[in-house]
């Protein structure tokens, strides 16, 4: 019997399971299908007793447990569960449009009308659970999976009883969504629930979490503040600007204005969407100029990449895989550097990243790695400077607009079922 480590996926009796769909710390998902004439499609959670320790297995256990009793339109249904020598299996029910995540980040940000229904939609499982005094405790747009315009909750992995007077302090969940109580780790009950809603509706309309951090340490100490989320960037911006670190502070700027340009189309006062415009408009203006400072820093190490570009090129005649890879590579240089379509330009960029990591994951030590080692980031500095470009079109965009922002994009939604139901 395979293990849910292996390559090939695990063996069931009643089902087919195909491709893998992502994995965890305990556990993999895979797609699979019923034997026999019905062909159902289902999601098999894989969990290999091996990777359980006690605290694992009690959560899986009470997984088990609440999704079996649990039958609601907005929460994922646990078919059945099995299990052999190797592995637990929990057949659930199959959600065809993926995580909501993957939805934000396929549209950048969401129309408020569709947020809102999620949102009505998340907050009708939330009232259901909370009656029965179930806690999730781990609520984050990769948990929450679409079937056509419904969203379901998904993996009770941290879920737990929990009446509203219960107090705990076990740390659960993802930082990024926990509320303040547990990431200052002191008691909290099963409201904590709604502190996460709350992170999932902003970053539905604003493309990203409020909170961004590099480290646990940051994310405490950001939601400790009392600044405004975009204020608090805009200052960090400043001061990396005054410092001298150009590429800093267009990245910060960028951020800002991620949070800035919602916000004219959010605000229903004409004074303040007014004021909102003119300040927008200024980050706009200093980006760009930042953007063009960067632009004349890279220049030089462009040309030294260029230089050694050419003598890995020269050490790898015995390897087609890296020479195709740095084909590509050289595509997506001349793309960008001849005015190509920028989206276009930077997928090129990412294939041929994607390939030449897998290159240097097998290189072994030596002058053509260290070689290699340099192209990737010489390549990545250039897509990381393509995104800002990007960003910064989007933003002087949506700026000089006076409708919604990113039209494109809603309408390609209103083509889509989600908007029938809104």
């Amino acid at each position: 019997m395979a293990s849910n480590s292996s390559f090939a996926p695990p063996k069931l009796s009643d089902f087919i399971l195909t491709e893998r769909l992502g994995s965890g710390t305990y556990a993999t998902v895979y797609k699979a299908y019923r034997k026999g004439d019905s062909r159902e499609v289902v999601a098999v959670k894989v969990v290999g007793k091996k990777s359980l320790n006690r605290a694992s297995t009690e959560n899986l256990l009470t997984e088990i447990e609440i999704l079996k009793t649990m039958r609601h339109p907005h929460i994922v249904q646990l078919k059945d569960f099995q299990w052999d020598a190797d592995n637990i299996y929990l057949i659930m029910e199959w959600c065809s449009g993926g995580d909501l995540c993957r939805f934000i980040r396929s549209r950048r940000i969401l129309p408020e009308r569709v947020a809102r229904r999620f949102l009505q939609q998340i907050a009708c499982a939330l009232q259901f659970l909370h009656e029965r005094n179930i806690s999730h405790l781990d609520l984050k747009p990769q948990n929450i999976l679409l079937s056509g315009s419904v969203l379901k909750l998904a993996d009770f992995g941290f879920a737990q009883y929990m009446s509203p007077w219960d107090e705990q302090s076990v740390l659960r969940g993802s930082p990024l969504y926990m509320a303040p109580e547990m990431v200052c780790r002191r008691q909290y009950d099963s409201r904590v629930d709604l502190w996460s809603v709350g992170v999932i509706l902003y970053e539905a309309l604003f493309g990203r979490a409020p909170f961004a951090s590099r480290s646990y340490a940051e994310l405490e100490e950001k939601i400790r503040s009392n600044q405004p989320i975009e204020k608090e960037l805009v200052l960090q911006a400043v001061q990396k600007d005054q410092e001298g670190e150009k590429s800093a502070a267009l990245s910060l700027y960028c951020s800002a204005l991620e949070h800035f340009v919602p916000s004219i189309y959010y605000e229903t006062d004409r004074q303040r969407k007014d004021a909102l415009r003119q300040k927008v408009s200024q980050y706009v203006s200093r980006a760009e100029e930042l953007k063009a400072l960067v632009a004349s820093d890279n220049r030089l190490s462009f040309e030294e990449a260029r230089t050694s570009r050419d003598v890995l090129r020269e050490m790898s005649r015995d390897q087609p895989r890296l020479l195709a890879a740095l084909e590509v590579a050289s595509a997506a240089i001349a793309k960008e550097e001849s005015g190509f379509d920028d989206h276009e330009t930077l997928d090129v960029y990412q294939q041929c990243l994607g390939e030449l990591l897998l290159v240097l994951a097998a290189e072994p030590q030596g002058r053509r790695r260290e070689l290699l080692h340099s192209e990737i980031k010489s390549l990545m500095t250039r897509a990381e400077y393509l995104k800002k470009h990007i960003k910064m079109q989007e933003n002087q965009r949506d700026v000089s607009l006076d409708r919604e922002p990113l039209s494109d994009t809603v309408r390609s939604c209103d083509n889509e079922d989600v908007s029938h139901q809104f």
